[in-house]
């Protein structure tokens, strides 16, 4: 187990490129046992959640060529389907969330998908619900075996339907796109997930000879087809480490410029931020964080106190409210930050009180942040990083803190930061890895 070892207080400054988007990796990587040829992608995040998926499918048979770091050609000609059957499968998927999304491909495809019990966070329920009943409704049957802790999907004859989702489910909607690319007929999703990571998946299969009309709306159509063939993708930046960023150059009173940042598929993220007071400049497709003495949190017209919540998109995203959180501690000014989507996800505020910030967690999914308006520091500690957003909202408090802390567990860091350390020594923190 590592740990970081952190002398925070220091002013930053420089450039830093963000990684790919993890959360496009874990679909558009999936999405590669759909055609027998090759498929090459570029810009893949060099981080641990990826990483265990393109072994997992090293494991499965698929041929993987790695030319460049961030560049992987992958080959399922030759896929061992037994394998996801395996207690190997069940261990390494189990701590991977995203292994969920090799059931639609495997279905379509295969006709019969094996789905362990959810990994990855613990940051509240995660359900297969949406996966599995709309499965169902496109002719698969599943039991699960609570003897290999499987649920076991077939589908002989797979066939389009009308999906009207629950949720907006992202992980279920790409699912269910993979799935339905290769059904017979059509299918129809309603309250589909209408993230970029969605977009960028629905444009790689598209290109791979799916038919899928509405990208970019919350209502899908797609025409089955029989066979789809090679492509080339690239991922868009992480728009999550774009927003972490930001609330790291504002805590730090940083001047950082992020390079690359993919602008143009980022949303509201920036006015979420420029709510709380921080300015920005745009440049072409780059954003400047200049240094700030002092930001101050917007009120509503009519005096109310401001309210950051999470909302499916072109809504404000969940995984960046741990950011928004940590970044309101120095801000003049109060806010109320809800998170809607995860029960657990605020735990980590606790950690933040004992630095020193004042802040009133109301229930597991609101908290109110008093800002301390740089009338004093927050202080080193030692803590533990609970999950992927919340260890490195910890980590930004740490880098603005006085003295010395220590962040534990930080693999959970690194399921979803590229070498985080060694890009923010770049730009002058003091951190190490122990």
């Amino acid at each position: 187990m590592h740990s970081f070892e952190v002398n925070g207080g220091k002013k930053l400054s420089g450039e830093i490129i963000p990684q790919g988007a993890k959360n496009e990796a874990l679909q558009i990587i999936s999405a590669v046992i759909l055609t027998p040829e090759k498929v090459t992608i570029t810009n893949i995040p060099d981080i641990l959640d990826v990483n265990l998926l393109i072994e997992l499918l090293g494991e499965m048979k698929v041929k993987i060529e790695r030319p460049q770091k961030d560049t992987c050609i992958f080959q399922a000609d030759d896929v061992d389907i037994d394998f996801l059957h395996s207690e190997t499968f069940r261990k390494k998927s189990g701590r991977l969330r995203g292994s969920v999304m090799l059931a639609g491909p495997m279905l379509a495809r295969f006709r019969k998908a094996f789905i362990p019990k959810p990994g990855g966070d613990k940051i509240g329920r995660r359900r297969l619900d949406t996966h599995i009943v709309n499965f169902e409704r496109l002719g698969a049957s599943f039991n699960y075996h609570p003897e290999d802790g499987f649920f076991h999907l077939l589908a002989p004859n797979l066939k389009g339907s009308f999906l009207l989702m629950d949720e907006p489910s992202v992980t279920g909607t790409a699912n269910l796109i993979m799935a339905a690319v290769m059904a017979i007929g059509k299918t129809t999703i309603y309250n589909a997930a209408c993230e970029p990571y969605i977009q960028q998946l629905c444009k790689m299969l598209t290109k791979m000879g799916a038919k899928i009309e509405g990208i970019g709306s919350n209502l899908l159509r797609i025409d089955g087809v029989n066979y789809l063939g090679g492509t080339e993708h690239r991922m868009l930046p992480d728009m999550i480490e774009v927003g972490s960023f930001i609330g790291l150059a504002a805590m730090t009173q940083s001047d950082i410029v992020i390079k690359n940042a993919g602008l143009d598929y980022i949303g509201i993220i920036p006015e979420k931020f420029q709510q709380l007071g921080i300015q920005m400049n745009y440049l072409d497709d780059d954003l400047h964080i200049p240094s700030q003495d002092v930001y101050e949190v917007h009120r509503y017209l009519d005096g109310g106190v401001l309210t950051i919540y999470d909302h499916p998109w072109p809504g404000f995203t969940p995984d960046l409210l741990s950011i928004v959180l940590v970044t309101s501690i120095q801000a003049r000014g109060s806010v109320l930050i809800h998170q809607k989507m995860f029960e657990s996800r605020l735990f980590f505020v606790d950690k933040l009180i004992d630095m020193g910030a004042q802040i009133i967690l109301c229930d597991p999914h609101r908290a109110v942040v008093i800002g301390l308006e740089r009338q004093q520091q927050l202080r080193g500690i030692a803590m533990s990083s609970p999950d992927i957003r919340a260890g490195v909202a910890l980590l930004i408090a740490a880098l603005s803190a006085e003295g010395k802390s220590v962040i534990q567990n930080i693999e959970q860091i690194d399921r979803g930061y590229q070498n985080i350390d060694e890009r923010l020594r770049k730009l002058g923190a003091e951190i190490q890895r122990i």
